[in-house]
């Protein structure tokens, strides 16, 4: 039993040492350069920067559509790519921006309207989802919104 144990081992520990020669042989010196300059290239991100992160309608009627555009520039490394804009809520709505690769040092934009619903102070963030190493990238609009004095003066003639 030992000879056997002892027999197998010693087959195990040749065919092993074997494949490792066999691995190392190989190795392309050309494959580990291209690998080299894939991760060095891999580890550059691109990066967005908005001319503002927070947009202020001030005061708006209830009711009143208004929009505004935010301007960005990409400042790394690599292209950037756009893949959607969300709002966080249906009455906000991001439109018009690139779904083209925006390359390093290129600007951009996107145009934000916001319908006028709500009452009083009231603040939407937009979510950028893009290939920056982050992968979102946020900005706001607030407003104050006035009551709709139509709706006031029906009330108090309804009274």
């Amino acid at each position: 039993m030992k000879k056997l144990i002892l027999g197998l081992s010693a087959i195990c520990l040749v065919a092993f040492t074997s494949c490792k020669e066999n691995a190392a042989k190989k190795i392309d010196e050309n494959n580990v350069a291209q690998a080299a300059e894939r991760d060095a290239v891999a580890s550059k991100f691109p990066v967005i920067e908005f001319d503002k992160k927070e947009h202020d309608f001030g005061e708006i009627e209830a009711k009143t559509p208004v929009e505004t555009v935010f301007k960005y520039t990409n400042t790394g490394e690599a292209p950037l790519v756009i893949t959607d804009i969300k709002s966080s809520c249906g009455c906000t709505v991001p439109k018009d921006w690139s779904r083209e690769p925006l390359a390093p040092g290129a600007t951009g934009e996107f145009t934000v309207k916001f319908n006028g619903s709500g009452t009083n102070k009231v603040s939407k963030t937009i979510t950028v989802t893009a290939n920056t190493e982050k992968g979102t990238e946020t900005v706001k609009i607030t407003a104050f919104v006035k009551p709709d004095p139509n709706k006031t003066a029906a009330t108090t003639a309804a009274h």
